[in-house]
Parts: C-alpha cells; sequence; structure tokens
C-alpha cells in the first residue's frame, strides 16, 4: 500500500468536507436572509425601490454570522487547553516515572520508543484506570503539547506491538493536525447550534411581554425560523463533522504504519476490538468530548453521525486481503484460553489481591460473557500475536541509555541539568560554561550539570536529542520564565567556545521549537498550500546544508546535492551553491519557508535529504541529528535510519 498516497487522498478529502462545513454556514445565513425579508422586508413591484431591502438583509447577515463567530470562537476557547487538560478533563490521572506496575512500565517504554524512532518530544502520558475497554487518545495541538491516554484495557488486552500501533496511531492525530480541525469543527457546530437557541429565546422573551403590541406575530415567525434553520443546520454539520473525523481515523491508521514500519500491530488491536464486540466502550459520562479523539468508537452510534470508520474497513484498509472469517478464529482462540484459565487450579488457588476487576463483554453472536482475569492476561495477549515492529533501534537506544540519566530526566530540574550538560558536550564544561551557567541558575545547578555531564561520557552515539526528548516532558513543567532563561542559557553555552559544531547546533535548535510551541500551541501551524517550486531556493539551500553536512570536500558535497535535487526536482538544471559560512539564520529561514508546503511536497524534501544522507550507505550521528531537526521544523516524522557510523570531517563552516 503507498501510504502517503493514502494520506493525500484523505487530506484532500477532508479538505472538501470542510468546504462543505463553510458553505452550510453559509446555507444558513441565506435561509435567515430569506426569512428576514419575507417577514420584515419590502416587497415592492418595481426593483428600483427593491434597494431598500439591502440594509434590512445586510444587517440580518453581519447579526447571524457575528452571532455564529462568536459562539464559534467561545466555544474554540473552551476547548483550546493543551493536552494535559483535555486528559484531565475526562478524568484520567498521570503515569508516574516510577511506577511500579509492570503494565504502567511498559506503556512508558513505549510510548518513549515511538517518540524517538518518530522524531517527536515525549507527550505526557495518563491513564484511564477504570476503563476496561480497549481504546485511547491523544490530545494537543501539536507534537510539543501532546498528551497521550490509554485505557487500563489497553494495558491489560494488547501485545505490545498492539499498544506501539495504538500509540502511533493516537500520536499521528497530533502530528496531522487532527485536534486542531477537531476544535474549530466543534466550535463551528456550537455556534450554528446557537441560532437554534436564539430562535427558542426570542419566543420566550416575546411570550413574557405583551402579545398584542405590534409586531408580535412577526417575532414569533422570525423565532420559529431560527430554530428550524438551527436545527437543521445542526443536523447537517453533524453529519459533516463526522465525516471528517472518519476521514481523518483513516488518515492516522496509515500515518501509524509509517512510524512503526509494519501493519501487524495496529491491525491486531483493531481485530481484537472487532472480535470481542463492544470492548472499546467507555463508561465515563463525558466521553463524547473525546469520542472524536479516540482509537476507536466509544459506544453504539448511527452510521450518519460515526466518528469512526467500520472496524473491517479499517482492517481490510491495512491488509487488504483479511476476512471477517479470521474474527472467529480469533474469537475462539480468546475465549478458550479464557476458560481454560478460569477452569485452572493455579487460578482458582489465586490470592484475591492478585486478581483485578473482571472484563465482562459478551461476544456479538454467544451468549456467554468473556470473562477476563488479570492472570489471563499474557495467555489473552498472545491471541493474534503480530510480528516485532521495526523499533527496534529506538528500543535500543531507550535501552542503552544509563538508569541514573533517564531518572534525572524525568524532574524538572534534574532535566535542566541533563540539557545544559548535554549542550556543554565535555566530561567537565568548560569555564566559561560554568560561569553562564552560575550566572543564569546558581551554583547548585552547575554542582548538577558536573554530575550529569560525567555520565554522558559514556552515551552510546546518537543518544543525545534521545536524551532529550525523554527530557522534555519534564522541561515543559519549569515556570515560563525558567524555560525561556534555559533557552538563552543554552544559546551562551553552545557560543561559549566562539565556535558550533553541528550536534550542538542541532540540540540547541530542537529544544528551542518544542519549548515555544509548548508555551503557544494554539500558534502550532497546520498543513501548508504551498507547492514545490514556490520553495525551490528553501530546498537548495537545506540539501546544501545537509550534503556539507555529511562530506569532506566540496565536490563530494555537490554531487550528493545534485542527488538530493534531483529527486525533489526531477529533470532539472540547477546550479550549486555552497552554504554560506554563516548558514544557521539562512538554515531557520529556509525550514519556516519549507514548513508552508502541501504534506505530498514535504514528503518529497524528506526524500530527498534521505537520499543526500544515505548516498554513502552510512549516517552519521550528526546526519541523522540534523534530519530531526529538519523533520521537527517541517512537523512531521522522521525517517528511522538504520545505518549509523562514524565518519571524518565535514565542509560545513562552524
Amino acid at each position: 500500500m503507498d501510504f502517503f498516497a493514502q494520506q493525500a487522498r484523505v487530506r484532500s478529502s477532508s479538505r472538501r468536507l470542510v468546504v462543505l462545513f463553510v458553505l452550510a454556514v453559509a446555507a444558513i445565513v441565506a435561509a435567515i436572509d430569506a426569512v428576514v425579508w419575507l417577514v420584515l422586508g419590502h416587497h415592492p413591484a418595481n426593483g428600483e425601490s427593491a434597494r431598500s431591502n439591502l440594509p434590512l438583509l445586510l444587517g440580518s447577515s453581519l447579526a447571524v454570522v457575528a452571532g455564529i463567530g462568536l459562539s464559534s470562537l467561545f466555544r474554540i476557547r473552551s476547548l483550546s487547553g493543551g493536552g494535559r487538560t483535555v486528559a484531565e478533563r475526562v478524568g484520567a490521572v498521570v503515569v508516574p516515572t516510577n511506577a511500579r506496575d509492570p503494565a504502567l512500565r511498559q506503556l512508558r517504554n513505549v510510548i518513549e520508543e515511538v517518540a524517538i524512532a518518530a522524531g517527536v518530544p515525549v507527550p505526557d502520558i495518563y491513564l484511564l484506570a477504570d476503563e476496561l475497554g480497549i481504546n485511547a487518545f491523544a490530545a494537543g495541538y501539536s507534537a510539543s503539547d501532546a498528551a497521550v491516554c490509554v485505557t487500563r484495557g489497553c494495558l491489560d488486552q494488547l501485545t505490545r506491538d498492539e499498544l506501539q500501533g495504538v500509540i502511533a496511531h493516537e500520536l499521528s492525530h497530533v502530528l496531522n493536525g487532527d485536534m486542531r480541525l477537531n476544535i474549530r469543527l466543534m466550535g463551528l457546530l456550537f455556534g450554528i447550534l446557537v441560532v437554534g437557541i436564539a430562535g427558542r429565546r426570542v419566543i420566550e422573551s416575546n411570550a413574557e411581554r405583551s402579545s398584542r403590541r405590534d409586531g408580535a406575530g412577526q417575532i414569533v415567525l422570525i423565532g420559529l425560523a431560527l430554530i428550524g434553520i438551527g436545527y437543521i443546520g445542526y443536523f447537517f454539520a453533524r453529519l459533516i463533522q463526522a465525516a471528517v473525523s472518519r476521514s481523518r481515523e483513516m488518515l492516522a491508521d496509515a500515518s501509524a504504519v509509517q512510524f512503526t514500519r509494519q501493519t501487524a500491530g495496529i491491525a491486531g488491536a483493531l481485530k481484537k476490538i472487532a472480535a470481542l464486540g463492544l470492548t472499546s466502550r467507555l463508561q465515563m459520562a463525558n466521553r463524547q468530548e473525546v469520542a472524536h479523539m479516540l482509537f476507536c468508537a466509544a459506544g453504539r452510534s448511527s452510521e450518519l453521525f460515526a466518528t469512526h470508520p467500520p472496524l473491517l474497513q479499517r482492517i481490510r484498509a491495512l491488509e487488504p486481503g483479511f476476512r471477517e472469517e479470521e474474527l472467529i478464529r480469533i474469537r475462539t482462540a480468546m475465549l478458550r484460553v479464557a476458560m481454560q484459565a478460569t477452569a485452572s487450579p493455579l487460578l482458582a488457588s489465586a490470592p484475591a489481591p492478585a486478581m483485578s476487576p473482571v472484563y465482562a463483554g459478551v461476544i456479538p453472536g454467544m451468549a456467554i460473557p468473556l470473562v477476563v482475569p488479570a492472570l489471563l492476561t499474557g495467555a489473552l495477549a498472545s491471541a493474534g500475536t503480530p510480528a516485532r515492529g521495526q523499533f527496534q533501534r529506538a528500543a535500543a537506544l531507550h535501552r542503552a541509555l544509563p538508569t541514573r540519566l533517564r531518572e534525572a530526566a524525568q524532574q524538572p530540574e534534574s532535566a535542566l541539568a541533563v540539557v545544559l550538560a548535554l549542550a556543554a558536550s565535555a566530561a567537565e564544561p568548560q569555564p566559561a560554561q560554568r560561569r553562564i551557567i552560575v550566572d543564569a541558575f546558581g551554583d547548585d545547578v552547575l554542582r548538577a550539570v558536573q554530575d550529569v555531564a560525567a555520565d554522558l561520557a559514556s552515551l552510546p552515539p546518537g543518544s543525545r536529542l534521545p536524551l532529550a526528548s525523554l527530557a522534555f516532558p519534564a522541561l515543559k513543567c519549569l515556570p515560563a520564565g525558567r524555560q525561556q532563561t534555559l533557552l538563552v542559557t543554552l544559546d551562551a553555552v553552545v557560543n561559549a567556545d566562539g565556535r558550533v559544531d553541528l550536534g550542538e547546533y542541532c540540540l540547541a535548535r530542537l529544544l528551542r521549537l518544542q519549548l515555544l510551541e509548548a508555551q503557544r500551541p494554539r500558534s502550532a501551524p497546520i498543513d501548508g498550500v504551498k507547492k514545490l517550486p514556490a520553495c525551490r531556493d528553501s530546498v537548495a539551500l537545506v540539501c546544501a546544508i545537509v550534503a556539507a553536512g555529511g562530506c569532506s570536500d566540496e565536490a563530494g558535497a555537490r554531487r550528493v546535492w545534485l542527488m538530493a535535487m534531483q529527486h525533489a526536482f526531477p529533470g532539472e538544471a540547477i546550479e550549486w551553491t555552497p552554504p554560506p559560512a554563516a548558514w544557521q539564520a539562512p538554515f531557520e529561514q529556509a525550514l519556516d519557508d519549507l514548513d508552508g508546503l502541501l504534506p505530498v511536497a514535504k514528503e518529497l524534501v524528506i526524500q530527498g535529504i534521505v537520499v543526500a544522507i544515505n548516498a554513502d550507505d552510512l549516517v552519521s550521528v550528526e546526519e541523522a541529528e540534523l534530519l530531526r531537526v529538519i523533520c521537527a521544523g517541517l512537523h512531521c516524522a522522521v525517517p528511522l535510519q538504520e545505518r549509523l557510523g562514524a565518519r571524518e570531517g565535514s565542509c560545513l563552516a562552524s
């Protein structure tokens, strides 16, 4: 399956549906204008006098647009809290960094590995501890503001690979800008509903006054029209919103396969939900607030208003040859495991504290309930186990990080010391760097930095940015002023010796980009509209910087650059220009320009850069880190690079 092509089709479909949504609002305005004209307007025989209705119709249009617009803005503002706010609003609890529950530790490890492999900061992690169905959601305007929340059922009933597929699907929603789109559609939906509510208020206020006064009947007619138009518009707007949500679910499934490099994980999770029937249902009262963000539907709904495509449709999009009969086999296997374990003497003699709450989900077409105690977790999870995913490198990087460093990265103040030590990039910070740190944060932070720096000396190659990614959730918890001081101090530390190497630049740039986006989540960019030819110069500059960073001479850099440019602009003759000595500022301006590209055009740029990086079948640590910075600047997932190795020299000025 060409997942990039599918993403382009889904995005195009979503844009058409959003246009329909806007047209629905325009139709409501026109319908209300027509009612106002019929009830209050003048109806002369000649067209010249008809112009006297223009002020009336203009005032009516402005009033309706203002009412819908202000109501929508109010609703959007009420929903505009970060991902953490949304998770806490539905009763989710933070997964502690030092959790003893093996399932929670596995959840944290999986999320951190997905984030490392996709090149995004680690999101905040939440659990719906009382929800026994298989479901999850992610909230946030961007990856820097994301929170991922899973149900207890996900932990107890999914394999590690299936959980990985679910997490990748949820992070895809954030990277694809789905929450921003959904919040805006929800705001417009509320604005349309307010039209009907306003009509009801008009009738109620008119009834409270004397009905004998002139114009009372006309006001009632207008009120009735507002009710009818408002609720009819709301009905059709809900249909469009549901269609948009369904299309974005298919996009998230395709994106999850990109991240995990395999279909079996997410497909396996979907198969288990389909085999067990209602196991994705949520019991919380306010589940509708996050219904459009969930991995699967939270309950029953009509096909017209369904926020998710049918499970079989999603499974077949991932595995075209899948047959419905396979669900019977999976269902039977899971039921057999449950029954055998229920009858087991070991289970009968198990002490009560070892038992978790039971899952009672009636399998469609069967009268007996499926009971899944905690002791069945391993056996049940093995049913339909997919092949191992392609995250071995990310998992290996994660495991290679010393426990002391991982724990330090999980607390705000110690995470501050970790990233400052990473910026110093030496076993012992230089005197100038020590003075900068003391001036900014004091002696205590300097001592913590020196302690951490000794541990960093033993880090394996390529671990610097993954460790910074692990520290990101803790850094977000620092006060805004302390975060700003950190960014200023990072720049000063990496410039303390008068030169900035590529690794130092990548660390400072990535943290600046992510922390600033986390501080202003609503300002995170959405899908661009520019086409590739409009950004030719920016593509050429970025590719030249990548080529120069991976080559020791200009001739080699020019050859690699031509390979990248021919991938992005096949057949075009483009003149090589070496990157400037002071390349950092032009590079960042070029990335800002490229961030406005269409998603398909961004993919071509990333593919061209990967061609340049892989030109010699060896990916240096600096090249891998630069690729992560580029992908973060373009708000894309980073392609996983397997061929990491050392390379001598670079012709990139520092």
